[in-house]
Protein backbone atom coordinates (compact mmCIF):
# COMPACT_ATOMS: atom_id res chain seq x y z
CA UNK A 1 0.00 0.00 0.00
CA UNK A 2 0.63 3.63 -0.48
CA UNK A 3 0.26 6.12 2.32
CA UNK A 4 1.04 10.50 1.36
CA UNK A 5 1.46 12.58 4.45
CA UNK A 6 0.73 16.54 3.70
CA UNK A 7 2.06 18.87 6.36
CA UNK A 8 2.49 22.39 6.17
CA UNK A 9 -0.58 23.88 6.29
CA UNK A 10 -1.93 26.45 8.87
CA UNK A 11 -3.60 30.27 9.50
CA UNK A 12 -1.41 33.14 7.58
CA UNK A 13 -1.94 37.28 7.05
CA UNK A 14 -2.77 38.06 3.66
CA UNK A 15 0.15 38.68 2.06
CA UNK A 16 2.06 35.62 3.60
CA UNK A 17 3.61 32.57 2.86
CA UNK A 18 3.07 28.94 3.51
CA UNK A 19 5.10 26.03 2.17
CA UNK A 20 3.15 22.56 2.07
CA UNK A 21 4.75 19.32 1.60
CA UNK A 22 3.34 15.80 0.95
CA UNK A 23 5.66 12.52 0.86
CA UNK A 24 4.86 9.14 -0.25
CA UNK A 25 6.00 5.95 0.99
CA UNK A 26 4.85 2.65 0.69
CA UNK A 27 5.32 0.29 -2.18
CA UNK A 28 6.01 2.59 -4.93
CA UNK A 29 7.68 1.58 -7.93
CA UNK A 30 7.97 5.28 -9.28
CA UNK A 31 6.11 7.93 -9.30
CA UNK A 32 4.85 9.44 -12.66
CA UNK A 33 2.83 12.75 -11.75
CA UNK A 34 2.58 14.80 -8.54
CA UNK A 35 -0.13 17.49 -7.70
CA UNK A 36 -1.44 19.63 -5.59
CA UNK A 37 -5.56 20.50 -5.11
CA UNK A 38 -7.94 22.55 -2.86
CA UNK A 39 -11.54 22.53 -1.88
CA UNK A 40 -12.50 26.02 -0.56
CA UNK A 41 -16.35 25.45 1.48
CA UNK A 42 -19.24 24.77 -1.01
CA UNK A 43 -16.55 25.02 -3.69
CA UNK A 44 -15.07 21.78 -6.18
CA UNK A 45 -12.12 20.26 -5.93
CA UNK A 46 -9.87 22.33 -8.34
CA UNK A 47 -6.50 21.99 -9.66
CA UNK A 48 -3.78 24.15 -7.86
CA UNK A 49 -0.75 23.16 -9.41
CA UNK A 50 0.81 19.80 -11.28
CA UNK A 51 4.32 18.37 -11.70
CA UNK A 52 5.60 15.53 -13.55
CA UNK A 53 8.26 12.85 -13.47
CA UNK A 54 10.32 15.16 -15.79
CA UNK A 55 9.64 17.90 -14.13
CA UNK A 56 7.42 20.25 -15.69
CA UNK A 57 4.56 21.99 -14.42
CA UNK A 58 1.17 23.32 -14.50
CA UNK A 59 -0.57 25.85 -12.79
CA UNK A 60 -4.17 27.32 -12.67
CA UNK A 61 -4.47 31.12 -13.47
CA UNK A 62 -5.14 32.01 -10.19
CA UNK A 63 -1.97 31.07 -8.73
CA UNK A 64 0.66 31.74 -11.64
CA UNK A 65 3.40 33.99 -10.48
CA UNK A 66 2.74 33.36 -6.60
CA UNK A 67 2.61 29.67 -6.13
CA UNK A 68 5.72 27.14 -6.85
CA UNK A 69 5.44 23.37 -7.07
CA UNK A 70 8.52 21.34 -6.82
CA UNK A 71 9.49 17.85 -6.19
CA UNK A 72 12.30 15.95 -4.60
CA UNK A 73 12.39 12.41 -6.35
CA UNK A 74 14.83 11.04 -3.84
CA UNK A 75 12.25 11.38 -0.85
CA UNK A 76 9.14 10.74 -2.82
CA UNK A 77 8.03 14.26 -1.77
CA UNK A 78 6.34 17.41 -3.39
CA UNK A 79 6.09 20.98 -2.19
CA UNK A 80 3.80 23.89 -2.69
CA UNK A 81 5.54 26.99 -2.03
CA UNK A 82 2.61 29.54 -1.65
CA UNK A 83 3.60 33.27 -1.64
CA UNK A 84 1.44 36.56 -1.52
CA UNK A 85 -1.43 35.07 -0.32
CA UNK A 86 -4.87 35.91 -0.31
CA UNK A 87 -7.90 35.45 1.35
CA UNK A 88 -9.46 33.13 -1.68
CA UNK A 89 -6.57 30.99 -1.49
CA UNK A 90 -8.77 29.68 2.03
CA UNK A 91 -8.89 26.19 1.58
CA UNK A 92 -8.34 22.42 2.43
CA UNK A 93 -5.15 21.58 0.04
CA UNK A 94 -5.20 17.58 -0.90
CA UNK A 95 -2.10 16.33 -2.34
CA UNK A 96 -2.72 13.86 -5.28
CA UNK A 97 0.20 11.39 -7.35
CA UNK A 98 -0.33 8.64 -9.99
CA UNK A 99 2.37 5.88 -8.15
CA UNK A 100 2.84 2.39 -10.21
CA UNK A 101 3.01 -0.47 -8.14
CA UNK A 102 6.10 -1.89 -6.65
CA UNK A 103 4.09 -5.41 -7.04
CA UNK A 104 1.71 -5.02 -9.51
CA UNK A 105 3.03 -3.00 -11.62
CA UNK A 106 -0.14 -0.84 -12.32
CA UNK A 107 -0.81 2.78 -12.15
CA UNK A 108 -2.77 4.03 -9.09
CA UNK A 109 -4.04 7.78 -8.11
CA UNK A 110 -3.54 8.37 -4.47
CA UNK A 111 -4.99 11.41 -2.34
CA UNK A 112 -3.37 12.27 0.76
CA UNK A 113 -5.57 13.57 3.76
CA UNK A 114 -5.70 17.25 3.31
CA UNK A 115 -4.09 19.82 4.99
CA UNK A 116 -5.99 23.33 5.85
CA UNK A 117 -4.82 27.03 4.66
CA UNK A 118 -6.72 29.70 6.02
CA UNK A 119 -5.34 33.66 4.80
CA UNK A 120 -7.07 36.03 6.79
CA UNK A 121 -7.98 39.68 4.96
Amino acid sequence: QVQLVESGGGLVQAGGSLRLSCAASGSILSINSMGWYRQAPGKQRELVAAITSGGSTNYADSVKGRFTISRDNAKNTVYLQMNSLKPEDTAIYYCKTIITSLYSRLLRQYWGQGTEVTVSS
